[in-house]
């Protein structure tokens, strides 16, 4: 035993020194290159461009593109964003290592936000599957692909929290919980890093955006963000925090401005706290243009005093502005900024170099036959399809009207997402082929089993967008094919109706001030209802709608959100039972957009009520004319079989800050079918500081059980999970009395509580 165990430290030692060795030769060499460079050539290292040309295509030779290609040539630029594909890559890496006087390989960048080619679903959608092994595999899939392409580094993951769906990007992050956010921030990392980043089938991550952008006011993308050090440390941070102890390569600011100061130039969030007390060697690239965006911002006069803001505030790397390659040299000679500051950055981004293996061999990511083989294969197309299913959320089932007969079923699918090969595939699915989502009409056909018979019934869109940064033209007035589908549903016995949003209706610069069925598809759920209420209403979305309508009167609605890829067979499986819904939900979805920002972890107030008490007085804290709760809480799923609860059993109810006690529960499959469940755990410090949250999620377990099975699920609490940022302005835990929730979703009211003593 006492020799297993020295074995053991013996070769935890080894490595711990194997790595420390590793890094000190890393910068060794850093150091060495950095002595040999012009400070023109470091200020390259800084600067990141676009694609500007085609590039197995004549170089350019006027304008522009020619200033870039020049710039190429000279070691003048440090990285390349949107240029994919081997054959792209190899020649931009062949100029910048082969021309350039120092032959600095450079770093190809490109939103790998929920997969390459082929798409897994959009992160929000992830999140809801709480499956954070799945999570992690998605992200090492999306980086075999993108590696395959030559692509070396990706602006992801994403770990914004936010508690407004207006916002369009909610559908990039984890949704409201800082907890769970940090638990997919770090799987993603891990997925997309590996365990080795000079493997050629790793990319290097990019935690973003550095900090506050999901809070930004109104929902309204790009606007300010003002909000204050609890809730920062509190909220936004943390996934922040857990990427980059999770090693995460690279951080990336945000558009907004944090309490003033725009994100690009915030001393206090990229030096103090990123590069100062959290130690991250990594670096900090700007989002595109946002040095220069600055300007507009009225934070800087000119482009000059733009880059000298952004290198004091900490930004490494200018994506897309041109400020640093332009202005910074000036700024060194003139004596307005140290040279320090550019040995720094340079150094970050070097060593980033280094640790993908770029120097060892510049093109070790450009392989055509491995291009060839990864993209869209088998492998990559059955984790899709596997996070695709899990990310399902039953949000109502009525009379069991789900699972779907195998057959003898006579259905009659309506919808303008019915057939749509686009929308599954989401926002930020820049590289994956126009079309190539599998459809709900596609799989449900595939499947054979029922009369089947398809009716749009209206159009959501007057056109497919070409492009990326092209506006959404929703269809309000065209009614051709109402008509037609109620007729269908009228012959029907069971109608699967497919709506929601276009996929480029979320994302970047897609905020909604409206979160209902876009266009005429209220309309159409509305008269089809009329005619047959056996409705199985399917939502594609990025965001959380409202659906108090179908709520009071669809027997059956399944939030599918944007499944990418394998979206038709995903959802198929789920209406045929094949695979049994397990997905909960991880924002909470509104009643009225007059309550947002909504989210589970809310504070008391000091004079709470609650729905439905209070009535004879109007002096506590509600609306007039809505609820206060959601339609759906934050962690809410439905399955084909039913959980039940025990009480909670605690170890002790009393426990001190170098102990840890242990909570259990009892969870049965009373239901007729195997299924999964996501048993989660919430803790309530009931006097602090600082006001706490009503409950905050702290630990959560996934257990599959057969009918009439029991498990037993534990939980371990110490002082780790008590812990805030409090009013003393530190991490810490305070004694006195907490609460402990465990169940189904947040709004369990399984109860038990504890003392911490000092």
């Amino acid at each position: 035993m006492f020799e297993k165990l020295y074995r053991k430290r013996v070769l935890i030692l080894f490595i711990f020194l194997t790595n420390v060795s590793y890094s000190q030769n890393i910068d060794e060499k850093v150091e060495k290159l950095l002595s040999q460079m012009t400070l023109t050539e470091k200020i390259g290292q800084m600067n990141q461009y676009n694609g500007f040309w085609n590039f197995t295509g004549p170089q350019p030779i006027s304008g522009d593109s020619k200033k870039k290609y020049d710039q190429l040539k000279k070691g003048l630029v440090g990285s390349m964003l949107n240029v994919r594909g081997t054959e792209n890559v190899k020649e931009v890496q062949r100029i910048a290592v082969e021309e350039s006087r120092l032959g600095i390989p450079l770093l190809f960048g490109f939103d790998v936000i929920h997969g390459y080619k082929t798409q897994s679903p959009i992160p929000l959608a992830e999140s809801a599957s709480w499956d954070i092994k799945a999570i992690e595999r998605s992200a090492r899939l999306a980086a075999l692909e993108a590696s395959a392409a030559g692509l070396n580094w990706t602006f992801a993951p994403m770990v914004d929290i936010s508690r407004d769906s207006r916002w369009g990007r909610v559908m990039e992050g984890a949704g409201e919980d800082p907890f769970l956010g940090s638990m997919i921030a770090s799987a993603r990392v891990r997925g997309f890093q590996g365990n080795d980043l000079s493997k050629s089938n790793t990319i290097l991550a990019c935690a973003k955006h550095f900090a506050g952008y999901g809070y930004v006011e109104a929902g309204r993308d790009y606007n300010t963000t003002e909000i204050s050090l609890n809730t920062l440390h509190n909220v936004v941070l943390p996934p922040f925090k857990a990427a980059a102890n999770s090693g995460v390569g690279t951080f990336m600011n945000s558009f907004n401005d944090l309490n003033g100061i725009p994100s690009t130039a915030d001393k206090f969030l990229q030096r103090d706290i990123l590069k100062g007390l959290w130690e991250f060697k990594g670096f900090v690239v700007s989002d595109w243009g946002s040095i220069r965006e600055m300007m507009d911002h009225g934070f800087a006069p000119d482009r000059t005093e733009a880059g000298k803001l952004a290198i004091l505030g900490g930004s490494d790397m200018d994506m897309e502005s041109s400020i640093y390659i332009e202005e910074l040299e000036g700024l060194v000679n003139s004596g307005k900024i140290s040279i320090d500051y550019i040995d720094d950055a340079v150094r970050r981004i070097l060593r980033a170099k280094y640790l993908l293996g770029l120097f060892d061999d510049p093109y070790r990511y450009i392989d055509s036959d491995r291009e060839e083989k990864i993209i869209g294969s088998k492998e990559i197309l059955e984790g899709a399809l596997d996070i695709a299913k899990k990310s399902i959320v039953l949000l109502k089932n009525e009379n069991n009207l789900l699972p779907l007969k195998k057959q003898g079923q006579k259905i009659a699918l309506i919808g303008p997402l019915v057939a749509d090969k686009n929308s599954p595939l989401g926002n930020w699915s820049i590289a994956a082929d126009k079309g190539s989502a599998i459809s709900v009409l596609e799989a449900m056909r595939k499947y054979k089993r029922n009369d089947l018979i398809y009716k749009q019934g209206v159009r959501l869109i007057n056109k497919v967008p070409d492009g990326f940064h092209e506006q959404v033209s929703i269809n309000n007035d065209d009614r051709g094919g109402i008509e037609e589908a109620v007729m269908a549903a009228k012959d029907a016995e069971i109608v699967i109706m497919v709506l929601g949003e276009y996929g480029y209706q979320s994302g970047e610069g897609r905020s909604r001030a409206k979160l209902n069925f876009p266009g005429l598809q209220q309309e159409l759920l509305e008269r089809i209802r009329e005619v047959n209420k056996n409705i199985v209403l399917v939502v594609m979305s990025g965001r959380p709608l409202i659906l108090n309508w179908a709520d009071e009167n669809i027997p059956a609605i399944v939030q599918a959100w944007h499944l990418g890829t394998q979206s038709g067979h995903a959802i198929s499986e789920i209406l045929y039972g094949d695979y049994n819904p397990s997905g909960k939900l991880t924002m909470s979805f509104p009643r009225s957009v007059g309550q947002m920002p909504l989210y589970y972890s809310r504070k008391s107030t000091g004079r709470p009520g609650a729905d439905g008490e209070d009535q004879g007085s109007v002096f506590w804290s509600h609306y007039q004319d809505e609820k206060n709760t959601p339609l759906y809480p934050f962690g809410y799923g439905l399955s084909y079989t039913k959980f039940d609860y025990s009480q909670i059993k605690l170890s002790s109810s009393k426990m001190s800050s170098d102990e840890t006690i242990y909570a259990e529960i009892t969870v049965t499959n009373t239901g007729r079918v195997k299924g999964r469940e996501v048993v989660q755990m919430y803790i309530h410090d009931r006097y602090a500081s600082a006001t706490r949250p009503i409950r905050e999620l702290k630990g959560f377990q996934i257990i599959e059980l057969d009918p009439d099975e029991s498990i037993t699920v534990t939980f371990e609490i110490d002082k780790s999970l008590l812990e805030f940022f409090s009013a003393n302005n530190r991490w810490e835990a305070e004694p006195g009395d907490f609460d402990i929730y465990i169940g189904t979703n947040s709004d369990t009211d399984i109860k038990a509580g504890f003392v911490l003593n000092d």
